[in-house]
């Protein structure tokens, strides 16, 4: 995923890490976009891990960049200011790996988080998401996310879905990608 990130975002672009996580795809994309302009926005409840794996990865100015919220995915068009172009917002879908499979995305609000991102994804911005199978509910949040690429306008995005093919069901990533040509 990162390569496809690092085709679309360049130096002082504003990105959203939708997810967090542990804060290894945050710090992918501030090595992608620090100067002295750029903001990174980051609004899931996984801050603590991603904060705290970023204090020892980057240095003072880059982690300077980055807002965190804790607040849901859903909001995210709360806390990005509306004048900053976002070029980039990655999606991880499912559980922190290596951490409680009890705290888990769900279909109702990553569907309203998908909405708010195609809002505010500049043109020839990304959407990147990755749905990890193997969780309960996993089924509906793919649904709704292919349901969302699917009904994304043909005239201003352009949807691919990637998958991986040699591991058993249970495993399965899958890669979704969202270009807003617009």
């Amino acid at each position: 995923m990162v390569t496809v990130w690092r085709s679309i975002v360049r130096k002082g672009d504003t990105v959203v890490d939708a997810t967090c996580g542990n804060g290894n795809d945050t710090f992918a994309m501030i090595k992608m976009v620090a100067d002295e302009r750029d903001k990174e926005y980051k609004v899931e409840s996984a801050i603590a891990s991603t904060f705290s794996f970023l204090k020892m990865a980057v240095n003072s100015h880059e982690l300077e960049l980055v807002k965190l919220f804790t607040i849901c995915h859903s909001r995210m068009e709360e806390v990005v200011p509306k004048d900053f172009p976002v070029r980039l917002v990655p999606f991880n879908l499912g559980y922190l790996p290596g951490g409680d499979k009890s705290m888990i995305t769900v279909a109702k609000t990553t569907e309203l988080a998908l909405q708010a991102a195609s809002r505010i994804v500049s043109s020839g911005g990304l959407i990147s998401v990755l749905v990890y199978i193997g969780h309960l509910g996993e089924r509906d949040e793919l649904d709704v996310v292919e349901s969302f690429a699917s009904s994304l306008p043909m005239k201003t995005w352009m949807s691919c879905k990637f998958e991986m093919m040699n591991r058993p069901f249970e495993m399965i990533d899958q890669w979704l990608h969202f270009e807003n040509l617009g």
